[in-house]
């Protein structure tokens, strides 16, 4: 075998370091329903920031109304019927405010077909919506939230399946 010059065999480990990194990625951008606390629906409210409107998930960056409140009617509102069984009134119902202050929070919503199967509008950068949706138990680790529903355009969206 002959042995490869110092530079080469530097560059050849880098390469394969970032191969490495570049294959974990998205393992730490996407996390399933188990990570999620789906006992507490939370309601989020705010401009969106920045928009990935593409798989495993459209993700976006909602930077929070300054006064979040929950709406009035929130507990009112209609909500379509999804091919898996929600109980989207009982979440209504139930949802809360986070108790963490961070203004700018990660929204995760259902991945790109489904997007399209409910015909949401494609969100554009500072678009104001609203979701409800759960974060990870205790409210512990980084601003992320999972969406449920989302509500675009004084419409709501189903994102667990497909449309009924």
């Amino acid at each position: 075998m002959i042995p490869l010059p110092k530079e080469a065999t530097m560059n050849r480990r880098l390469l394969l370091a970032g191969a490495a990194l570049a294959a974990l990625r998205p393992a730490w951008a996407h996390h399933g329903w188990s990570s999620f606390d789906q006992t507490r629906p939370l309601y989020l409210e705010g401009r969106a920031a920045e928009v990935a409107w593409r798989n495993p998930h459209v993700e976006l960056q909602l930077e929070l109304a300054q006064d979040l409140k929950l709406p009035a009617d929130l507990a009112s509102r209609a909500l379509p019927a999804q091919s898996a069984p929600v109980d989207g009134a009982a979440l209504l119902k139930a949802a809360a405010l986070p108790t963490r202050k961070d203004r700018r929070w990660e929204i995760e919503l259902a991945p790109l077909f489904r997007m399209q199967a409910w015909q949401v509008p494609e969100i554009q950068v500072g678009d104001t919506i609203g979701v409800l949706g759960f974060t990870f138990s205790g409210e512990k680790g980084d601003a992320v939230l999972r969406g449920e529903y989302v509500f675009v355009g004084g419409k709501a969206y189903g994102l667990r399946s497909s449309p009924a």
